[in-house]
């Protein structure tokens, strides 16, 4: 069964809207969006089952969100797009979305997204 952004317990991240630029912009293909968007709501659900106690088992799970990121960009590329400054500064700010939503306030974005090449 697949998981949902409804099924989600946090309140906040149940309601966000994920990626949004992205899906606004016509450069982006939805389908590969609505790929981010499932890497990032798969994170959530690890946080929300793992309960990582400290900053460090968050950045774990957030580098390993990112290196799928990372291999969804020769994806982008094959669909004549890329993930590209606009994108960037949108999945960084998700990231940074699910950090605070967490209870994780004090996260560093350049680190939560450390293992990026995009």
């Amino acid at each position: 069964m697949t998981k949902k952004q409804s099924d989600l317990k946090n309140e906040k991240v149940k309601k966000h809207p994920f990626l949004e630029e992205m899906y606004e912009d016509e450069y982006f293909p939805d389908n590969l969006v609505d790929k981010g968007k499932a890497i990032l709501l798969e994170l959530c659900f690890q946080i929300e089952e793992s309960n990582p106690g400290n900053l460090e088992a968050l950045y774990e799970l957030t580098h390993a969100a990112t290196d799928k990121f990372n291999d969804l960009q020769e994806e982008f590329y094959e669909n004549d797009s890329e993930l590209e400054t606009a994108a960037r500064e949108c999945i960084a700010m998700d990231f940074e979305f699910i950090a605070t939503a967490y209870g994780f306030e004090n996260a560093d974005v350049e680190e939560l997204i450390a293992t990026r090449d995009w």
